[in-house]
């Protein structure tokens, strides 16, 4: 895939021409020649004035013919879609349209933080013929997801043997990249606690036509002869039929605890901060269901309260990631509960995944009202490891532990609620969780 943006500096002759500004060694052989030429005239020494002859011939056949037209500037990119730690590759291209040529033309191009391009991020300095286009190699590698952008790109022209410079600030010739973030392995071989769909791969409770055997019953009106099972008819003497359960697929609600961040990521070779793991934990989980058929919807519990509506197949996965590239961390909840996590935003068999630092006091609070409206609740813990809370500020020994005894305190009262709380570990972490979860479901409840 190759993107293209051009910035065009061509148009009116006139207008384009004033872009052009003398140096200082045009201005120092004026004022030389001025200077040798007014103190032949009061010395009366013809020598003297002399000596100002090569300076102003020298600029005048210089400036015979001046440029009129700035630079074209193209900025191309190999790809624009990549995974965190891929190369980031392109062109910059100069086209000289005029029928001067440039002695110099420095180029230097702004490029992303979270993209490792250091060669570019220095001015380079290359000669452009009249009529031709010169060619930069741009590379570097991408250290973080997101959406990154390489460009604008900072133009400087010297034309006529250094006395007339141009500068500008080619805006138009930039480029996006769309990093995805990394998924990290992770396979859940538990079934989801509550699966209500038609179709999938999760077993249900209900009887249907296919899935796993739930028993032999006697023949009814309607029943299929193919499911007859012969041996338990012959030796009972009437016949019976092999019944099944259908199988169903899930809705999975990822929510996304971004509230805060805390940590200091470099990429993903590096460390990673509290959003970098929550936003790959997502992408994981996402993907993982997915596979399986099911649907996946996303929350993002902030103060933008972004949602991505429920949807399966390799197209939601594909949205799922364009979606997480647009997460960013901080502020407080601007939408009351109700229009974030409403009863009528959530399905009732949906299960909700929090991912969740644990950082906001009120990420325990959402945890715990979920929990009371019945919901099927797991909260993941995305907080990494010897990583302080942004408001700790230059903290001591004493005040993290502190902190840690605290929040170790809530997620024991959110256990104590109901409200399974794991630490994210990649493959397998859910399991356990997932299947006390299911039996918890498949509970006989007492009625009233």
């Amino acid at each position: 895939m190759s993107t293209v943006a051009t910035f065009r500096g061509a148009g009116t002759r006139g207008v384009v021409g004033q872009h052009w500004r003398p140096t200082r060694a045009l201005g120092r052989a004026v004022l030389l020649t001025g200077l040798l030429v007014l103190g032949g005239v009061l010395l009366g020494r013809v020598d003297v004035v002399l000596l100002a002859t090569p300076f102003a011939l020298g600029a005048a056949w210089a400036l015979r013919r001046r440029p009129q037209a700035l630079p074209d500037v193209e900025v191309t990119a190999d790809r624009t879609a990549l995974s965190e730690g891929e190369e980031v590759t392109g062109t910059i291209s100069a086209v000289n349209a005029d029928r001067t040529g440039y002695d110099a033309l420095a180029l230097r191009a702004a490029v992303a933080p979270w993209v490792d391009a250091p060669a570019i991020r220095l001015p380079q300095v290359l000669a452009v013929p009249p009529g031709e286009a010169v060619d930069l190699a741009v590379s570097g590698t991408a250290l973080r997801w997101g959406r990154h952008r390489l460009g604008p790109v900072h133009v400087t022209a010297l034309a006529c043997d250094g006395l007339l410079i141009a500068r500008h600030h080619a805006s138009s010739a930039t480029v996006d990249y769309a990093v995805y973030p990394i998924t990290e392995p992770f396979d859940a071989t538990e079934t989801v606690p509550r699966a209500a769909g038609l179709v999938g791969q999760h077993r249900s409770r209900r009887p249907g036509e296919v899935g796993e055997l739930a028993g032999v019953r006697q023949f009814a009106p309607g029943d299929r002869l193919r499911r007859v099972d012969w041996r338990v008819s012959l030796r009972t003497r009437q016949l019976h039929v092999a019944a099944t359960l259908s199988d169903r697929d899930a809705e999975v609600v990822l929510v996304l605890d971004v509230l805060a961040d805390a940590g200091h990521g470099e990429g993903s070779a590096s460390g990673a901060t509290v959003l970098d793991t929550t936003v790959r934990a997502a992408a994981a989980i996402a993907e993982h269901y997915l596979q399986h058929g099911d649907r996946v919807a996303m929350v993002e519990y902030s103060r933008a309260a972004r949602r991505l509506r429920p949807a399966s197949g390799r197209r939601q996965y594909l949205t799922v990631l364009e979606w997480l590239l647009d997460t960013s961390a901080g502020g407080s909840v601007g939408a009351a509960y109700d229009q974030v996590l409403g009863p009528h935003l959530l399905s009732a068999n949906a299960l909700t995944v929090v991912l969740t630092p644990l950082i906001d006091p009120s990420a325990a609070a959402m945890l715990a009202r979920l929990t009371r409206a019945g919901r099927s609740v797991l909260a993941v813990d995305t907080l990494p490891p010897d990583v302080a809370p942004p408001d700790l500020g230059a903290h001591t020994d004493v005040a993290y532990r502190l902190w840690r005894l605290e929040r170790d305190n809530t997620i024991g009262a959110l256990r104590e609620h109901g409200v399974p709380v794991v630490s994210w570990a990649g493959a397998g972490s859910l399991d356990l969780v997932l299947r006390d979860l299911s039996r918890s479901a498949s509970a006989p409840r007492a009625g009233r």
